[in-house]
């Protein structure tokens, strides 16, 4: 017993020691320690992900725009979003965003759908084949489906010339046209006139249009008594051929009673728009002849100054455009000169040419882009709104018939597409309307002056490295020196 309270006694004496005491304190310290590191991990862990996700990636892909803040935040009614995916197949980008969306409102709610434990479920929406990652968004008895396919979008109109294709994800331009569409009781409707040759729409136009849930029908101006009174606003889009005397006196009247029109018409290459032009006229604009050139060379793209960078006027169509930086393209234009308007109406300039333009009077027949004896002198603006405050008509004309190419679009970085949607939206009243684009995958461009391109040109190949053959040489005489 002896030698077993020896072994008690040496041991608590061991304990009662200077360095037992720091390694006791140091043990309960690090307990405390991890016992908050754990606290504080539950609690982290219970906060939306909005508050602890920072997105980092280069096209912001788990971010949303101020328009989709906008349509969440402003609902009145519950949304339910069924994320159809198996277990394990989980798209991490829509995962993410989906996320976002929750976090944004109250009336969103996010459900995941295993098709393996309820294979019927989507039939009830949809016949189409349904791949994993594919939405259903509901609201009451409205629903719209979203396949994974319109999600990821592919381009491929530049893979013959590249010898690559673009990809993009377009997960919140979908989610949230499909928020606005279940919630809209009424859709805004335009009516596309027809037999004048008009082009056909191009497919980012009507895909633009979809996207911000703006239906479309054709009609014929020379087959009705009136505009159909259902029509939201009237678009003429690139006319080959004149409109009648009787039809123009239509679309006057109809804009004198608060009618909306919005014309896409450039220079022609055999006929004269001699009534459409009217339009214009009777509100004090007059459609130079020719085709307009610029001469500042910060003012247009690619080498050819035919493809106007026009300046952005101060509109609300403009604002977020000039805020971004963002070019407009606008290739074979028509100048309008801005004189005396009538009373009550309000012409704005959108796009403006600066003074060194001018408009070449022999238009697609010229043989030289160079200003000569009878050209015009600038500046025209080649984009107008228009806005009667007494009747309340408004009309938008651009005057570049390439403006919603699928090319020049592109070339611009959608930014063609988001001045003519805005122009859209303006003109309808949609002041909340949508049009957020696709995030590139791959790469974007990124649209330059002439002279930008002559100044970076000038940086890479002379001037940076004359700095470091300075730098070299400044090195070798102070070495030198010191020898």
């Amino acid at each position: 017993m002896s030698s077993l309270g020896n072994i008690f006694r040496k041991n608590r004496e061991a304990l009662n020691t200077r360095t037992a005491k720091i390694g006791g304190y140091s043990f309960i310290m690090a307990v405390f320690v991890l016992a908050i590191l754990i606290a504080v991990n539950v609690a982290v862990s219970s906060l939306p992900s909005t508050w602890t996700h920072y997105d980092i990636s280069a096209a912001q892909l788990y971010s949303v725009t101020s328009s989709t803040k906008a349509v969440v935040q402003n609902l009145t009614d519950d949304i339910t979003i069924y994320w159809i995916t198996q277990d394990g197949s989980e798209d991490t980008i829509v995962e993410k965003l989906l996320d976002v969306y929750d976090a944004l409102s109250d009336h969103v709610t996010i459900e995941k759908t295993n098709p393996d434990i309820y294979p019927t479920f989507a039939a009830q929406y949809t016949d189409d084949t349904v791949y994993n990652n594919s939405l259903i968004v509901e609201c009451a008895e409205r629903y719209r489906y979203i396949s994974y396919n319109d999600i990821y979008e592919s381009d491929y109109s530049s893979y013959y010339t590249t010898g690559s294709a673009a990809y993009s994800f377009d997960g919140e331009g979908a989610i949230t046209t499909a928020i606005d569409d279940v919630t809209s009781e009424d859709l805004p409707l335009i009516y596309i006139v027809t037999g004048h040759g008009e082009a056909d729409l191009s497919e980012t136009f009507t895909e633009s249009l979809e996207n911000q849930n703006i239906e479309t029908a054709e009609f014929s101006l020379l087959t009705v008594d009136e505009i159909p009174e259902d029509a939201d606003a009237i678009l003429i889009y690139a006319p080959t051929s004149d409109i009648s005397e009787e039809e123009a006196t239509m679309l006057t009247e109809y804009l004198a009673d608060g009618g909306r029109l919005f014309v896409i018409s450039g220079p022609q290459e055999d006929d004269e728009m001699t009534n459409l032009h009217t339009l214009l006229e009777n509100n004090g604009i007059t459609s130079e002849e020719g085709i307009v050139m610029e001469g500042s060379r910060s003012n247009y793209a690619f080498g050819w100054p035919y493809v106007l960078l026009p300046e952005l006027g101060d509109s609300d169509i403009t604002s977020e455009l000039s805020e971004n930086n963002n070019y407009i393209i606008a290739a074979i234009a028509q100048g309008f000169t801005i004189g005396n308007t009538p009373s009550g109406v309000t012409v704005t300039s959108l796009l403006t040419t600066t003074d060194e333009s001018f408009s070449k009077i022999d238009g697609y027949g010229m043989t030289s882009s160079e200003k000569e004896e009878n050209d015009i002198d600038g500046p025209f603006a080649v984009a107008v709104s228009v806005e009667d405050t007494q009747s309340g008509g408004m009309m938008v004309w651009i005057s570049s018939d390439s403006i919603m190419d699928d090319t020049y679009v592109s070339y611009s970085s959608g930014a063609n597409s988001d001045f003519v949607m805005n122009a859209l939206s303006w003109m309808i009243g949609e002041t909340d309307a949508i049009s957020i684009r696709s995030k590139s995958l791959s790469y974007s461009y990124r649209t330059i002056s002439t002279s930008q391109a002559t100044l970076i040109k000038v940086c890479l190949i002379a001037l940076i490295p004359l700095i470091y053959l300075g730098m070299g040489l400044e090195d070798v005489y102070k070495r030198r020196k010191q020898a």
